[in-house]
């Protein structure tokens, strides 16, 4: 992903914030801001990705993630994408019980 610079007004409590927040953390100002930047934006995109309004792919382009690892964030939050391992299997058992049928 590429950055770039935008200007941007930040509140002086917000400021305040990030730089207790880098001296816990031992970064900089710059950092913690950035780091809640990508925080809130990630949220954002696992809840339109939950309502349907991103794709899976699109939410891993954005993020500059993998599609995995956009899933795996998204079961941390709650979110299951795809089948369960109990669906999984109760689509294997249906799958060999129809084999069985069809030799019969």
């Amino acid at each position: 992903m590429s950055n770039r610079p935008y200007p941007l007004r930040i509140p002086e409590g917000l400021l305040k914030l990030a730089e207790l927040q880098s001296q816990e953390e031992r970064t900089d100002k710059p950092t913690a801001l950035r780091q809640w930047l990508y925080a809130s934006a990630e949220a954002y995109a696992l809840r339109r990705l939950a309502e349907g309004r991103l794709s899976l792919s699109q939410a891993a382009d954005l993020l500059d993630l993998s599609v995995y690892e956009v899933q795996d964030k998204a079961q941390a939050h709650g979110n299951e994408f795809g089948a369960t391992a109990e669906q999984y299997q109760q689509g294997l058992a249906f799958l060999r019980q129809q084999c069985r049928k069809q030799k019969a």
